[in-house]
């Protein structure tokens, strides 16, 4: 008899001995992701939660994640096990590991190389006789195969759906219907009653997961949903945060922020552990005047982008922006004498993150106590102030100069000066413009704004009538941005060509500062009579203060009528009262401003 066993155990392992070698490590595989840093992302989560978790670049180029290593039987024991209690994704399986290439997670060790996990318990052999084993013995296949197939776990039928959820309490069905919500997918009234917006949500829900789009949620969906919610919010470390100095309740992701500072009207919320997200709560007493002056205070600060999309109405305004660096979401409502709202800031790698955490704080946010931010709340000297507002600097241009309209659609003339090496040009801050056509020789630029603008006033010239002691009012943003409207300059032609006696360019008494260059020249009835110079354009002479250059409406109606642009003629003969005069050359000038 034992001369049989050794003829049999000889033969399997002949027969089945490779077969078993390549199975004896077997693996719980629960993710793929195509680069290696978001896989070792994940894996830093999944270690959170598991002690074998083994990370592998595989023959295709992706990067796995697994559990691991288990027998053949341990391994889909595991899988049973997670997949009931909602532990890991539905689609994971087991894997024998034919394509696991270089191990990188656990950092600096080889999963590969670790010592069996079994869950299954020992098998003892039975005391029958060999010879008739041998004639009994079934077939012996592999547990796993090359390119294992997943559990198939027993599926509800629809009908069976139904009575499941039938019996679900009324607090059960409102947590469904949170869910949804949270997703994305409702955006009803939370009240238990599956009517027809609930359905299509769960229909909408199943069709994303890719599951057929009954309508009613089998008893494993809804508790996919639930504990898909359960996991994101553990993760997050959302939670309901009462700030009772800004009167304001809101969920808040507080694994990813914690609390900094405040500086009303803000309270900051600085980024965790670099999670690369942050929260500004906003909170200020204020009327229309101070809702809209907020609105365009934010969006000189580093942390809003340029880009993306804005809305303000009288009652609260959004903003969306995102550049390649950063992106940003704002809201504020004003209720009551009140604002309050919210300012989220993430950079790329933080924006899955952000889009759950924003979710759960647009659902979440309201204001309570009737009470905003006390400005004194806190007393800082500028030192201080500087360093709390940290990335919350004002975005300021390069340089700004002045020019003004010189058509109907809005058409800008200013001076070359300050168009020189600049990233976008703005006009009056916030209105974006391109270069249409200059003339370095006369130091003369045209700007054609993105979107077609309905100035009161444009510019009238007066050619060929320059004459000296004629008094003349020069319009400009003489301080640059740092003042909201243009001033109003008066001095007298002094020679009508240069010093030099250059012609194209007349000599003005009068005192002018780096940002009027490029404003309007006007006399008395409102006729342009050119447009100022940079002082710089004499050379490196040092001239007297009151010393300034204009260039003259001829060259500027010679060059507007090259470009396409009629230019308008003065025709007006009297003389303008001088706060018509004043009303008039201050709304023809624009602020033009050089952004980096």
């Amino acid at each position: 008899m034992r001369h049989y066993i050794s003829l049999f155990a000889l033969l399997l392992s002949v027969l089945f001995g490779g077969a078993a070698t390549a199975q004896e490590r077997a693996w719980v595989q629960i993710e793929a992701q195509p680069t290696l840093g978001q896989a070792e992302e994940r894996a830093r989560a999944y270690a959170a939660a598991f002690s074998d978790v083994a990370g592998f670049r595989m023959a295709s180029g992706w990067y796995v994640i697994a559990l691991g290593p288990y027998d053949p039987d341990s391994a889909l024991a595991r899988l049973r096990e997670l997949r009931r209690d909602n532990l890991i994704p539905r689609d994971s399986f087991v894997a024998n590991g034919d394509q696991y290439r270089d191990a990188f997670w656990p950092i600096g060790q080889d999963p590969a190389t670790q010592p069996l996990i079994s869950l299954a318990p020992a098998m003892t052999e039975p005391a029958i006789d060999p010879v008739i084993e041998l004639v009994t013995e079934p077939a012996i296949e592999p547990i796993i195969s090359a390119t294992p197939e997943p559990i198939v776990e027993p599926q509800e039928t629809l009908a069976d759906a139904q009575r499941a959820e039938a019996a679900l309490s009324s607090d059960a069905r409102k947590d469904l219907q949170s869910a949804l919500q949270w997703f994305g997918f409702y955006d009803s009234a939370i009240d238990g009653a599956f009517g027809r917006g609930t359905r299509a949500s769960m229909a909408a829900w199943q069709e994303a997961n890719g599951h057929e789009a009954t309508g009613v949620m089998t008893t494993q969906q809804r508790e996919q949903i639930i504990a898909d919610r359960r996991a994101i919010i553990a993760e997050l470390g959302l939670e309901t945060v009462v700030e009772q100095e800004a009167g304001i309740e809101i969920t808040l992701p507080l694994a990813l922020v914690s609390f900094d500072h405040y500086e009303p009207p803000f309270v900051h919320f600085g980024e965790k552990d670099n999670s690369g997200l942050r929260v500004v709560l906003i909170s200020e007493p204020g009327d229309r005047a101070t809702l809209r002056g907020l609105y365009d205070i934010l969006q000189t600060l580093a942390v809003i982008p340029q880009g993306g999309e804005r809305s303000i109405t009288n009652s609260g305004f959004t903003i969306n922006a995102a550049n390649d660096d950063l992106a940003s979401y704002v809201y504020a409502e004003l209720s009551g004498g009140l604002i309050k709202g919210y300012m989220v800031v993430w950079t790329p790698k933080a924006a899955d993150k952000a889009a759950r955490s924003l979710a759960a704080m647009q659902a979440s946010f309201k204001t309570i106590g009737g009470r905003a931010l006390d400005p004194g709340l806190v007393s800082l000297d500028d030192a201080q102030r500087r360093s709390l507002m940290s990335g919350m600097e004002v975005r300021k241009p390069r340089l700004s100069r002045s020019g003004f309209f010189v058509s109907a659609t809005g058409d800008v003339l200013t001076t070359v000066e300050a168009l020189q090496s600049c990233g976008r040009i703005t006009l009056d801050r916030d209105i974006e413009a391109t270069i249409t056509t200059q003339d370095a020789a006369l130091g003369l630029a045209v700007l054609t704004p993105t979107k077609q603008l309905a100035p009161r006033f444009v510019a009238a010239f007066k050619a060929d009538d320059l004459r000296v002691g004629t008094e003349v009012a020069l319009a400009g943003y003489s301080y640059e941005d740092a003042l909201p409207s243009p001033t109003l300059t008066y001095g007298a032609v002094e020679d009508t060509t240069g010093l030099a006696g250059e012609t194209g360019i007349a000599r003005l008494s009068l005192s002018s500062l780096p940002g009027d260059a490029g404003g309007p020249v006007v006399d008395g009835t409102g006729a342009v009579l050119g447009m100022l110079m940079p002082s710089a354009a004499q050379g490196s002479r040092v001239l007297p203060g009151e010393v300034s250059f204009l260039s003259t409406a001829t060259s500027i109606t010679t060059m507007l009528a090259a470009a396409g642009i009629t230019p308008a003629l003065a025709t007006r003969q009297a003389t303008l009262p001088p706060e018509d005069l004043t009303d008039l050359a201050t709304s023809m000038t624009v602020l033009v401003s050089c952004w980096n």
